[in-house]
């Protein structure tokens, strides 16, 4: 069962998200919401809370009845209780300065924009994962072999979905603070997966279980370029694109719009 302390404070995004996070599969059993309106009761329940109360992660509004620094000063008071509780935001100013403080300056875990598409299922994907990165840190120090897809320098952690590149962990190439997107590590995946076989668009809307004809080639090269800039970044040079265009890492293939996996030819799939 997870327990969420969720701070919100228009009532309609409660009565769409709370049932849903109530089933939500983070584990056999239903969940545990605790719901406050206002900050000042959040942090007055922060302060007198047990040990048995702690929750396993906070989902916060950033800004509350007009006031911008209203779900900080909630967080603030949770990581002055619980120091190592992640905190996801769930807000409408998803690229302002209120998302940029709360990623550099409040150790926010995750920023998620409300008004986006399938916000429901993106707010329990997000939740999972880091229910999941709670037990695991990297996969050389916790992942037995069959909990970690190898190939050469790269490694996919099967529980958390975290990815490293050369021990370094991959993160979102325009925002070196957040983590890669869950689609392109999902697309990785595959390509890794049915290395050297190349993949579509179409093969991969597929695999994950998307609509086809919501899923372009454009949308599929556009999350290969943000594979291949978040690899750049993890080497700290722009040596993995190019070596992309030689043939090796994740190329083109052929004129259908398909791409595959290729490791350089001393490293193997494990």
């Amino acid at each position: 069962m997870a327990k969420i302390l969720w701070v919100e404070d228009h009532f309609h995004w409660v009565e769409k998200l709370k049932p849903i996070l109530e089933k939500g599969e983070f584990d056999s059993e239903k969940n545990e919401i605790t719901i406050f309106k206002f900050p000042e009761a959040a942090r007055q329940f922060i302060t007198a809370a047990s040990a048995e109360q702690q929750p396993d992660v906070a989902l916060l509004d950033a800004r509350m009845n007009g006031n911008d620094e209203a779900g900080f000063c909630v967080a603030t008071a949770l990581h002055k209780k619980w120091p190592k509780l992640p905190i996801i935001y769930l807000s409408e100013h998803s690229g302002t300065p209120i998302e940029r403080s709360a990623l550099e300056q409040h150790n926010a875990t995750d920023f998620i924009a409300k008004h986006q598409h399938n916000v429901e299922e993106v707010v329990c994907w997000r939740i999972k994962a880091v229910l999941r990165q709670q037990h695991v840190t990297t996969p050389q120090q916790n992942s037995s072999t069959d909990d970690v897809l190898c190939s050469g320098d790269f490694k996919l952690d099967l529980n958390t979905w975290e990815a490293y590149w050369q021990g370094e962990k991959l993160m979102n190439p325009d925002n070196p603070k957040r983590p890669l997107a869950p689609t392109p590590r999902r697309i990785l995946r595959c390509l890794v997966e049915r290395s050297p076989r190349p993949v579509s668009a179409d093969q991969i809307a597929e695999q994950l279980d998307m609509e086809v004809d919501r899923f372009s080639y454009a949308s599929y090269r556009q999350h290969i370029k943000t594979l291949r800039r978040s690899f750049d970044a993890a080497q700290g040079d722009k040596q993995f694109s190019q070596q992309c265009k030689q043939g090796v890492g994740i190329i083109a293939f052929g004129q259908d719009g398909a791409y595959c996996w290729k490791p350089a030819a001393t490293e193997e799939l494990q």
